[in-house]
């Protein structure tokens, strides 16, 4: 019995195309924004074929308000050319010239030409669409330094107001005194105020000297120093308990020992917040 012939229909076998494309990339601390359009180039032309894709202007209004908001915020643009294109512009080379029109482009969309540079590069081959190069340039975002943190905590604010302009009670040779000026009477109520609210807090209290004499009996006269100003600091309502006091006697002086005024400077204490 004859087999009947049965007729197949041919499926035309589809081969599948890489797509060609150079994605748009703006990728820094604070920004990420990708499309797979990009901007494009004549060969051999130095200026952005426009307009440009919906994509493209996203990720530039995307990078304007980046650009606000970090106003310190560098980036470099990077043109590409390649070693068979004509460079007819005043640049030195294509690469260059199509960065630098990238950048006029972004200034005339409103971003700053300030927070951009420029460089060019020429490379054997490009992704190239007939006779469209696509996506020549890549951006580089300089990285933003650190903001210094900012302390809102008072008693923060008011250890570094003390330890960085500390109280420093002078003396004359071989005596004390517990007169003060207005601003070394603040500067004793802001210890008072910090020692009242800070309650693991400590005081130190360093003795110092001028170079007048042996040194050990200015070693024990900065720690007489030390100890008159403890006393005079728990008179004013600190805890003496919480003063530490020591002496560097005649060895960190701050003025010359060749003359008055150096002297009287380094007859001192100087109280900090440990």
């Amino acid at each position: 019995m004859k087999t009947p012939t049965v007729d197949t229909e041919k499926v035309p076998v589809v081969v599948a195309q890489d797509a060609i494309f150079v994605p748009f990339i703006l990728n820094g601390s604070g920004i990420d924004y990708h499309t797979n359009d990009n901007i494009k180039f004549l060969k051999n032309s130095f200026a952005v074929v426009l307009p440009v894709s919906d994509s493209i202007s996203i990720g530039i209004e995307n990078l304007k308000t980046f650009l606000i908001a970090n106003p310190k915020q560098k980036i470099t643009i990077t043109g590409y050319a390649t070693s068979d294109e004509k460079n007819t512009t005043s640049f030195e080379n294509l690469g260059l010239a199509r960065a630098n029109d990238i950048k006029k482009y972004f200034v005339s969309k409103g971003l700053l030409a300030s927070q951009f540079d420029t460089k060019g590069t020429i490379t054997d081959k490009w992704k190239t669409s007939s006779d469209t190069l696509l996506g020549p340039a890549e951006y580089k975002f300089e990285a933003l330094e650190a903001a210094p943190a900012v302390s809102t905590d008072e008693w923060v604010i008011l250890k570094d107001k003390i330890n960085g302009d500390p109280l420093i009670l002078h003396f004359n040779t071989n005596k004390s005194s517990d007169k003060l000026t207005d601003v070394e009477k603040q500067k004793v109520a802001d210890l008072v105020k910090y020692m009242e609210h800070v309650k693991d807090a400590l005081i130190l209290a360093v003795g110092h000297t001028d170079d007048v004499g042996n040194r050990d009996s200015n070693v024990a006269l900065g720690q007489k120093r030390a100890e008159f100003s403890k006393n005079y600091l728990s008179k004013k309502g600190i805890d003496g308990a919480r003063i530490t006091t020591e002496s560097k006697g005649p060895d960190e002086p701050i003025g010359e020992n060749t003359t008055k005024e150096g002297k009287a400077n380094n007859r001192r204490t100087v109280i900090t917040i440990k």
